[in-house]
C-alpha cells in the first residue's frame, strides 16, 4: 500500500493544521455521541419507565443531586445541548473535509499537469494521449475519492475507539466478545479486499481502453463516415461499455456480499449477546440497554470500515498508475518555468551539429541518427530531404532542442549548448508542422498564444505576411471567428497559413517548416512559397521538403538516408551528381530544370 501512503502524506502535508482541526472535531463528535448514549437510561428513568435500579448507571450521581421534578428537564436540556453540539461539530467536519478534498483535487491536477508539461518531447512519443487524459481526469478523481474515504476511515476509527471505551466502561466481557467477533469477520473478509483490488485494476484498464478508442474514433470521424463504419464502431462501443458495466456489477455484488455477511453475523451476535448477558454475566437491565445501543452504533462501523476498505482497494490501481506517471514525468523532466521566460540566447553565426547521434530506445544498438556533422549558417535557407523514415524529422527535433543527443553536441555560434540551453533555444525558433495544429478557440486566441501582449497591428502584419489577411477580414467575426476543434472550420491551406502567421508573430531568428506545403494545393503552396521567398536572407530557414522543386533556391541542401547525411551542397551541385540519391529523387519526381520563380522582396 506504498502508493496509498504516498498520497496520504501528500494530503497531510497539503492540509496541515486543517486536518488536525478536523481530527479534533471528529473526537468532539464521537464524545458527544457517547454522552448522548449514556443519557438514555437517566432519561428513561426520569420519564417514569420502571425496571431501572437507582444508582446503577454512570450518570446516576448527577440524578441524585437534583430534586425529582428537576431531573427530567435538566437531563433533557443536557441532551439537547449535546445533540446541538454534535450537529455543529459534524457540520464543521463535513464542510472542512469537502474543502480539503476539493482543494487537494485542484492541487493534484495542477501539480500533475505541470509535471506532464515539464517532461521532454521523447516522453510524449512513448505515451498515448488518451492515457494522459485518463490520468488527469478519472484517475486523479479516483485517487481523491480514495483519500477522502481514507479520511472517513480515520473518522470511523476514532469514533469506534471512543465507543469501545464506553463499552468497556459498561461491561468488559461483552465488549471483548464484540471485538473478537469483529476481528474474526475482518480476517474472514480479507479475500473480499483482494477481489476488490483486482476489480479496480480491471476497471482502470477498461476505462483507459474506452477513452482511447473514443478519442481515436472522434479524431478519425471523417474516415468512419466516408467508409460507412458507423455500425461497427457502435458495436465496439457496446462491447466496451458492457465490459465496464459488468465489472461495476461485479463490484456491487462484492459489496452486497460483505454487507449480507455482516448483517447475518450481526443478528447471530445480538442473539448471543443477549443470551450471554442474561444467563452468564447477569448484566443489569440498564447496562444491557446501553450495551445494545452501543452495539447498534458500533457494529455498523465495522461494516462501514469493511465497505470503505473495499472501495479504497478498488481505487488502488489508480494510486499506483498516477504515482508511476508522476515518477516517469520526474525522470523525463527537462525544464522549469524559469527556463522559458527569457532565453538569454542570440543567434549570430551558425547552428552546428558535431558528431551527433540519437536513438529513441536507449537500450537499443540501432541509432535513428548517427554521426551527424552539419552547420546551418545564419540568415540562410537549409533544406533537408530524404526518403520516408530516413531521420529528417528527428534531425529537426534535435535542432529545435526537443530531443537531446545521446552522443555529440549542438553548438550555437560555436558555443556548446547544455540541456538547459537547448530548452532556452526554442525562444529563437518558429515552427510550422506538416499537420498544422490549432486550438478550439478564435483566430485571435490562437495567435495570441505565442505572444499574449501582441497588439492589433502586429496580428494583422503577421496575417498579411502569410497571405491570409484578406481571408480573415472577409469573415463575419474577423479575428474573433471560432475555428472549431483543431481548426476544422478552415481548409488545410488556411490552417497552414494561420500557423505560419502565428510562427512569425514571435519574430523568430530561425523558422522551421516541416513539409509545410506537401499536402497543399498549388495556390496555397504558391502563397506559402512566396512568403518564404520574402524571408530568405533575413532569417534562418530550415525546411524539410518533399517536393524538390520548392528548394532550388536553398543555400544548402542536406540529403539524409538511413540516419546519416549522405550528401550536402547547393541544389545545382547535387543535381550534377548523376549516381546519387538526390539525383534519383529528382528522376522519381520527374523534375524539370526550369525552376519556379518568386519575387524576393521584403
Amino acid at each position: 500500500m506504498r502508493a496509498v501512503l504516498f498520497f496520504l502524506r501528500k494530503i497531510w502535508a497539503f492540509a496541515g493544521s486543517k486536518l488536525y482541526m478536523n481530527i479534533a472535531g471528529m473526537v468532539a463528535v464521537s464524545l458527544l455521541e457517547g454522552i448522548g448514549i449514556l443519557l438514555l437510561v437517566p432519561m428513561l428513568k426520569a420519564g417514569g419507565i420502571g425496571g431501572f435500579q437507582s444508582g446503577s448507571t454512570p450518570l446516576s450521581p448527577l440524578s441524585s443531586q437534583l430534586s425529582p421534578e428537576m431531573i427530567l428537564p435538566v437531563i433533557l436540556l443536557i441532551f439537547v445541548l449535546v445533540m446541538l453540539g454534535q450537529v455543529y461539530f459534524k457540520r464543521f467536519v463535513t464542510l472542512q473535509n469537502m474543502r480539503i478534498s476539493q482543494e487537494f483535487d485542484l492541487m493534484m491536477k495542477k501539480e500533475t499537469y505541470q509535471k506532464i508539461l515539464d517532461a521532454e518531447w521523447s516522453f510524449f512519443l512513448k505515451k498515448r494521449k488518451s492515457d494522459l487524459i485518463s490520468s488527469m481526469t478519472s484517475e486523479i478523481g479516483r485517487v481523491n475519492g480514495g483519500v477522502t474515504l481514507s479520511l472517513q476511515v480515520l473518522v470511523s476509527v476514532i469514533f469506534t475507539m471512543i465507543q469501545i471505551g464506553i463499552s468497556f466502561w459498561l461491561s468488559v466481557p461483552l465488549t471483548i466478545s464484540i471485538l473478537i467477533s469483529g476481528s474474526l469477520i475482518f480476517l474472514f473478509s480479507r479475500k473480499f479486499l483482494r477481489r476488490a483490488r483486482g476489480l479496480g485494476s480491471q476497471s482502470t484498464q477498461s476505462a483507459r481502453a474506452l477513452l482511447a478508442g473514443v478519442s481515436d474514433q472522434l479524431s478519425g470521424v471523417k474516415e468512419i463516415k466516408s467508409n460507412q463504419l458507423e455500425a461497427s464502431r457502435l458495436q465496439w462501443l457496446d462491447k466496451a461499455t458492457r465490459k465496464i458495466h459488468q465489472e461495476q456489477l461485479e463490484f456491487f455484488r462484492l459489496k452486497t456480499s460483505t454487507q449480507l455477511l455482516f448483517q447475518v453475523f450481526s443478528a447471530l451476535l445480538i442473539a448471543g449477546l443477549v443470551y450471554a448477558s442474561v444467563q452468564l454475566f447477569h448484566t443489569t437491565l440498564e447496562q444491557l440497554l446501553l450495551i445494545l445501543v452501543v452495539f447498534s452504533r458500533l457494529w455498523p462501523r465495522f461494516s462501514g470500515l469493511q465497505s470503505s476498505l473495499e472501495q479504497i482497494a478498488s481505487y488502488y490501481p489508480a494510486y499506483v498508475s498516477l504515482e508511476e506517471l508522476r515518477n516517469q514525468c520526474d525522470e523525463a523532466k527537462e525544464l522549469t518555468t524559469e527556463f522559458v521566460r527569457d532565453s538569454g540566447l542570440t543567434f549570430n553565426d551558425s547552428l552546428e551539429c558535431r558528431k551527433v547521434s540519437y536513438r529513441y530506445e536507449k537500450d537499443s544498438r540501432a541509432y535513428t541518427l548517427q554521426d551527424i556533422n552539419i552547420k546551418i549558417p545564419v540568415n540562410c535557407m537549409t533544406a533537408i530531404i530524404g526518403k520516408s523514415g530516413a531521420g529528417k524529422s528527428t534531425l529537426v527535433d534535435l535542432l529545435m532542442g526537443l530531443l537531446h543527443p545521446d552522443e555529440g553536441e549542438l553548438l550555437l555560434d560555436g558555443v556548446s549548448l547544455s540541456q538547459k540551453d537547448l530548452v532556452k533555444m526554442r525562444q529563437l525558433i518558429g515552427y510550422v508542422p506538416q499537420d498544422p495544429f490549432l486550438f478550439n478557440d478564435s483566430l485571435r486566441g490562437n495567435l495570441l498564444l505565442v505572444k499574449p501582449d501582441a497588439c492589433e497591428e502586429e496580428l494583422w502584419k503577421a496575417l498579411e505576411f502569410a497571405s491570409v489577411d484578406q481571408f480573415v477580414r472577409a469573415l463575419p467575426d474577423g479575428l474573433d471567428t471560432q475555428i472549431g476543434d483543431r481548426g476544422i472550420r478552415l481548409s488545410g491551406g488556411e490552417r497552414q497559413r494561420i500557423v505560419l502567421a502565428r510562427a512569425m508573430l514571435r519574430a523568430p531568428a530561425i523558422l522551421v517548416l516541416d513539409e509545410a506545403t506537401s499536402s497543399l494545393d498549388t495556390e496555397n503552396e504558391t502563397k506559402i512559397q512566396e512568403a518564404i521567398a520574402r524571408l530568405q536572407g533575413h532569417i534562418t530557414l530550415i525546411i524539410i521538403a518533399h517536393r524538390l522543386s520548392t528548394i532550388r533556391e536553398a543555400d544548402q541542401v542536406l540529403v539524409v538516408d538511413e540516419g546519416r547525411i549522405v550528401q550536402s551542397g547547393k541544389f545545382g551541385e547535387l543535381e550534377r551528381e548523376k549516381k546519387s540519391l538526390f539525383n534519383q529523387m529528382l528522376q522519381n519526381q520527374g523534375y524539370e530544370t526550369t525552376p519556379i520563380a518568386y519575387k524576393s522582396s521584403i
